[in-house]
């Protein structure tokens, strides 16, 4: 594959409907009731409008990242590359191009979540020189328990 073929940019709320068909079909993927509906998604967007990013290859959608930051620390959520487009530098190239828009609203480091059964994210994250912590807890609190997570078919 050219590079040239899929083009990585700022994602957009049109984007959501492809966006979202990428999410459904990628295995083990986990989509949250509320938070990845697509007014859940509008706000994410709406206060992160810049560093949310998008792969596309002739009109179909084939990577994304939500990333966002705090004003501190930004994050990345729901990274995925479409199964057939993976091994080819798409992760890689949406990663640097969140972390640039980060770098442009003067936030200095990133953090991201990695189930740790997810062995194909974990890899790749630890390939382009992700340090894995172990020096500290990760804690979470549900605030809204109608807020389901759904998790696509994971792959035997």
């Amino acid at each position: 594959m050219e590079k040239n073929e899929v083009t990585v940019r700022a994602m957009r709320l049109l984007d959501y409907p492809k966006v979202y068909e990428l999410w459904k079909g990628i295995k083990g993927f986990g989509i949250r009731s509320i938070d990845d509906s697509k007014e859940g998604v509008a706000r994410f967007l709406r206060r992160n409008p810049s560093t949310s990013i998008v792969a596309e290859h002739n009109g179909q959608m084939v990577g994304s990242i939500l990333c966002g930051h705090d004003g501190r620390r930004g994050c990345f959520y729901h990274v995925c590359v479409k199964e057939g487009f993976r091994k080819r530098g798409i992760g890689k190239a949406m990663a640097v191009a969140a972390m640039k828009a980060l770098q442009a609203e003067q936030i200095n480091k990133v953090c991201l979540i990695a189930f740790s059964d997810n062995e194909v994210g974990n890899r790749f994250w630890k390939s382009v020189g992700w340090t894995v912590r172990d020096d500290l807890n990760y804690y979470d609190f549900t605030l809204n328990e109608e807020n389901i997570t759904r998790f696509n078919e994971r792959r035997e």
